[in-house]
């Protein structure tokens, strides 16, 4: 090391050679240093702090348990949050038409997000012609444009405006398995209209000239998304068999090919006789208020988020977060974390799935399938505690949202309290124990922001809330972002 110059009190700034030495004094006169460093440096920091005892305190068993269909895998994309959606809405289809398995077209819903995305976009273009382009506001829209994050309200306005399709009506293909170059390229296409939109209007262009170069502009983009994703069919053909012969109720509405109260499972020439559900040419709306047996809009999006500048009890609305432009932006429902807690556990209870948001990277093992800070114990290997609390870790982006998944069961202890969660993820069987994740209670209070939870299970208080005006906030203020 150079000479020392802790005597120069000019430089107050830089670290200085004896204070470094000082550093390495104390930490080889640390045997335990020594310890963790072979373990971090050997195996990685998250096994080399895996505590064993966290592991045995999270069995994988909970007295409320949903059984869900296959585990799904959103591969090299980011659309967790329409994995997680559609998630939810399988299991309530699974389970009115008695299917043994079934998986929605996530495909079908990303190229009309790809699309309507790329159309607010624009619009928002046209929306801020004036405003410079390193302002805050531009580069927020400009930031993220047609990428694959969401939230379950823009799942919402794609359903509501698009319909559903079952996997085999659209299945995936190599740009929504891996969404990288074909998001690229699109969003690059994006930003040029952009900045011709730009440059005609300061070149004196009316709105109405502008709006249909941007009508042309985005026949570009279907066609972009067309050749990478295919087009997405107006009708298709739905074919599916019941698991159960007896519940002749649950196929109401539908073709069958068989009387369910007399035949087999398997005819004694082996045809499989059980029931049959036959849809031929229907649209992708009519799918959807057929067989769905839920409403997507009778859901709320419960927020725990504990910071000043976002009081508990009220609405929040997110300028310029909207993917559809005519939906509109995101809302939440600020609640306290007792509210939040107990609407998942009413909804678990009364048999519904939830979607829900976290910080899926805290104190995580993907792998082993666990989220628990008394597991992942990174403060007894690196020897300092993590203090922030969950408003600190929002207010400062430590812990914001990044991921969605699925609640599908919980543990309730012998006075009705949760002690642990069941996860559903979307990052195929191999991640997790088949596919699933444990959360503690501690880890599901701390890093769980967002629930989307039925108005049949909100008390009182919250559905006020409902009725009332929601707060305007930036994009840039820390209540939550849209997961990836």
């Amino acid at each position: 090391m150079a000479n020392d110059d802790t005597t120069n009190p000019t430089d107050q700034k830089a670290l200085r050679p004896g204070q470094l030495r000082e550093f390495s004094r104390r930490f080889n006169a640390d045997r335990a240093n020594a310890v963790a460093a072979n373990a971090a440096t050997s195996a990685g920091v998250l096994k080399a702090a895996t505590d064993y005892h966290g592991v045995r305190a999270l069995p994988r068993n909970f007295s409320i348990e949903l059984k869900q269909g296959s585990i799904t895998n959103q591969e090299r994309s980011g659309r967790c949050w329409m994995f997680a959606s559609l998630n939810t809405l399988r299991y309530e289809l699974m389970h009115r038409w008695k299917l043994e398995d079934f998986e929605f077209s996530e495909s079908y819903l990303f190229f009309w997000d790809a699309v309507e995305k790329s159309n607010t976009y624009l619009e928002n273009v046209l929306t801020t012609l004036d405003e410079p382009t390193d302002s805050r506001v531009f580069e927020i829209i400009n930031d993220t444009v047609a990428d694959d994050g969401g939230w379950w309200q823009m799942f919402v306005a794609l359903v509501n405006k698009y319909g559903l399709v079952p996997k085999s009506a659209y299945p995936e293909s190599a740009n929504s398995r891996n969404s990288d170059a074909f998001k690229q390229y699109l969003n690059t296409k994006l930003r040029e209209f952009a900045a011709d939109l730009r440059d005609r209007h300061a070149a004196g262009d009316s709105v109405d000239a502008l709006r249909e170069r941007k009508t042309e502009d985005m026949a570009t983009v279907y066609r972009i998304c067309c050749i990478a994703l295919g087009e997405p069919p107006e009708r298709f053909d739905f074919l599916a068999r019941a698991k159960d012969d007896d519940d002749a109720d649950g196929k109401k509405g539908a073709d069958k090919t068989t009387d369910a109260k007399d035949t087999k499972d398997t005819g004694e020439d082996g045809r499989d006789d059980r029931p049959q559900i036959r849809e031929y040419g229907i649209t992708p709306l009519e799918f959807m208020h057929k067989y769905v047996p839920v409403d997507v809009n009778d859901s709320v999006t419960l927020c725990n988020a504990p910071m000043a500048r976002t009081p508990f009890g009220k609405r929040y609305r997110i300028k310029w977060t909207a993917n559809v432009a005519e939906a509109g932006d995101m809302e939440f429902v600020n609640v306290p974390l007792d509210v939040f807690r107990k609407a998942a556990v009413d909804q678990l209870s009364a048999g519904h799935p939830i979607w829900f948001a976290c910080d899926c990277m805290q104190f995580s093992l993907r792998d082993a399938g666990i989220f628990d800070r008394g597991t992942v114990r990174v403060d007894q290997l690196f020897g300092t505690e993590f203090t922030f609390d969950k408003g600190q870790g929002l207010e400062y982006w430590d812990c914001a949202s990044n991921h969605a998944m699925t609640l599908t069961g919980v543990n309730l202890d012998a006075d009705g309290r949760p002690n642990r969660w069941k996860v559903e993820n979307s990052w195929g069987k191999d991640a997790g124990e088949d596919g699933y994740y444990v959360a503690s209670a501690d880890w599901f209070d701390r890093f769980v922001t967002e629930l989307i939870i039925r108005k049949e299970y909100l008390d009182e208080a919250t559905k006020a809330i409902l009725e009332t005006e929601p707060v305007d906030i930036e994009p840039w203020q820390p209540l939550t972002r849209r997961c990836d």
